[in-house]
């Protein structure tokens, strides 16, 4: 009976969470965009329903309310998608300058400036982090409490940190946007997982008990291998839709290749230490 239940209860909710899919599949597979803008437009149907619900409206009513707040949303994701996204191949960039100054191909202008910029955030990074302000934005990390029983807000911290991290991943929305000559709606998807990855796979070949310059170094490196392993398999002729696939394997081989390295370690170390037991006890 409770079986029962719960399966009726299932079919109910999936197929609520079916029109959902409905709308998705419409921008998706129909226009072929991958719309951002699902997550928002969800929960703010949700908001506008259930504001009016307590304000009285007719549920109908409500219903149609959010639904009419889902057309705006979607209006200004079609606005920015169909009549902002302006191509830059006009506009001057600091790559097409640096083009003009110095004879090298698009790819070495790339490299260098991509290192240039690598190279100051990784310094800066270093440098304030170990300032009085940054040690108490590291220590927020590993003990929020401690941190707060010493006189620090650490909302202040939290605030900074987000605003600096979200500043840092503009700082490369913009040059990606430059070396492409184009800002797409789509340029931000899997940004997370592939920031993941990068520093999963910096951690593997460098280990986590480097050094913190040689960390924050490995994470450069990490996206450099990652960005190569993503080229070479697409040469291979992988299907670009399988790249978020492809993504996942590489995160999941790099988080289990430490802890299998790191077993094999634990038990040659205890078969030596037995050994040595054994050893002594004869």
């Amino acid at each position: 009976m409770a079986i029962l239940l719960s399966l009726q209860g299932a079919i109910g909710q999936g197929i609520l969470w079916g029109i959902m899919a409905l709308g998705i599949y419409l921008t998706f597979r129909i226009l072929d965009i991958a719309d951002l803008s699902v997550d928002g437009s969800f929960a703010t149907g949700g908001a506008v329903c259930a504001v009016a619900l307590i304000a009285g409206v007719h549920p109908l009513v409500a219903i149609i309310l959010a639904t009419l707040a889902g057309f705006l949303a979607g209006f200004i994701t079609g606005f920015l998608h169909t009549k902002c996204n302006i191509p830059l191949l006009q506009s001057s960039t600091l790559f097409k300058d640096l083009a003009n100054v110095i004879p090298l191909t698009s790819q070495w202008i790339t490299i260098c400036i991509g290192l240039v910029f690598s190279f100051i955030v990784v310094a800066g990074i270093y440098w304030f982090l170990g300032t009085e302000f940054g040690s108490c934005l590291r220590a927020t990390g590993n003990n929020e409490n401690m941190v707060r029983a010493n006189g620090v807000n650490t909302d202040t911290m939290k605030l900074f940190g987000l605003m600096l991290s979200n500043g840092l991943v503009a700082m490369s929305g913009a040059l990606v946007t430059q070396q492409q000559s184009v800002a797409d709606v789509k340029m931000g998807t899997g940004a997370i997982v592939i920031g993941l990855a990068s520093i999963v796979i910096g951690e593997v070949i460098f280990g986590k008990k480097a050094g913190f310059k040689l960390r924050l170094t490995s994470i450069v490196v990490g996206s450099i291998i990652y960005r190569m392993i993503v080229a070479i398999v697409l040469q291979m002729g992988l299907n670009t839709d399988d790249l978020k696939l492809l993504t996942a394997l590489i995160v999941a081989i790099a988080l289990t290749v430490p802890v299998i390295i790191d077993k094999k370690k634990r038990l040659t170390m205890y078969k030596k230490l037995t050994g040595k037991e054994f050893e002594n006890h004869a």
